[in-house]
């Protein structure tokens, strides 16, 4: 089965894969946060490597990911993407981090 979840990106990561505003994403089954950015990656192949690492599979050290208002970002990459997020009620945040003093 597939779902299809709301994302949202930063303005770089939107200017990057030539889209305006929220994207929609269809995933497989099971619905998790690495099979929504496997489906990010392979629907924008620009954007590999820039949320999570190629060679690791990490994701970046100023990226994060919300979602329902909660930081979703040091979860396992396994783990189920929260029912308001794959009902399409709310979407999948994507941030880039800020740093700095």
């Amino acid at each position: 089965m597939t779902t299809v979840v709301r994302v949202k990106l930063p303005t770089h990561l939107r200017r990057l894969a030539k889209v305006e505003g929220e994207i929609q994403l269809p995933i497989e089954d099971p619905p998790t946060r690495d099979a929504l950015l496997d489906a990010l990656e392979r629907t924008y192949p620009q954007l590999r490597g820039t949320v999570r690492d190629t060679t690791t599979g990490k994701r970046r050290a100023f990226v994060r990911f919300f979602a329902c208002e909660e930081d979703l970002s040091n979860t396992a990459p396994d783990t189920a993407l929260p029912a308001p997020v794959l009902s399409g009620a709310e979407p999948f945040l994507i941030i880039g981090a800020m740093a700095g003093g």
